[in-house]
């Protein structure tokens, strides 16, 4: 209820799930600024070492080009579908409309690792396992349901009957998409875009089944770099990568409120 202040333990407990939560990445954070190699929390010193060292390895930079490649090709092929899908999902008037919305969503909840190895023995028979086409692909499953999802409740509030004005004025369905339909839903389908961005910057096991050698992504680099030899890079990139998503909740809690 408007004017209708928490109360103090209420304060206190969502302060402690909080800090709970943050504080394992907050103290990576602390920790990517350490001087040494080995690794002491609190750290002895401040140093910007494993920043300048990660923007300078050839490895680090070109996982993060490859990270921001297939991200943004993700993010305008799940855009578009996702945005489609959920538009003829609110508009269409058919059976069957709550399975497919099921099945769309779906890759939320099945397991990534289910998830991979489909793709992956689907993509072996077509060419596309180990090409930055077939990650593209494979990222774009996991992230169009979130896409679906955004618009859709962007288009719970948008009344149809404007689509039919525009139609009795003389509007094709591509000038009353562009100039009735979109306007209206477009913090959803811009909030959509984040998260898919969001999720294929993310993720770790479809890149991990699918990409080949030239395409190692931020995360699966992460991943090689404890494997081989780890440095307190690593907890470089961890931070960048954890800012980059606060940005993009931020991002997203605007884009909501609008």
């Amino acid at each position: 209820m408007p004017g209708l202040k928490p109360s103090p333990l209420l304060v206190g407990a969502c302060a402690l799930v909080l800090a709970f939560l943050t504080a394992p990445m907050a103290a990576a954070l602390w920790l990517s600024f350490s001087p040494t190699e080995v690794l002491a929390f609190p750290p002895r010193g401040f140093s910007l070492r494993w920043y300048v060292d990660f923007f300078a390895n050839e490895r680090w930079t070109l996982a993060t080009r490859n990270s921001l490649v297939v991200g943004a090709c993700t993010m305008l092929l799940a855009s578009a579908l996702g945005t489609a899908a959920a538009i003829g999902l609110h508009l269409g008037q058919f059976r069957g409309r709550a399975l497919i919305l099921a099945l769309l969503t779906a890759p939320m909840v099945t397991p990534f690792i289910v998830t991979a190895a489909s793709l992956f023995f689907a993509f072996s028979l077509v060419g596309l396992a180990g090409t930055l086409a077939g990650l593209v692909l494979g990222h774009t499953v996991v992230a169009v349901p979130f896409v679906v999802i955004t618009v859709l409740a962007s288009l719970s509030t948008f009344d149809s009957g404007l689509l039919r004005a525009a139609a009795s004025l003389g509007a094709p369905p591509a000038m009353a998409f562009r100039r009735v339909l979109l306007p209206r839903i477009w913090p959803g389908v811009a909030a959509g875009a984040v998260f898919a961005f969001a999720t294929s910057l993310d993720e770790f096991v479809i890149t991990l089944f699918l990409a080949g050698p030239g395409q190692f992504t931020l995360p699966r680099q992460m991943y090689a770099n404890v494997r081989e030899y780890m440095t307190p890079t690593i907890l470089a990139a961890a931070s960048l990568l954890f800012l980059a998503s606060f940005v993009f909740l931020l991002l997203t809690e605007a884009l909501r409120k609008r």
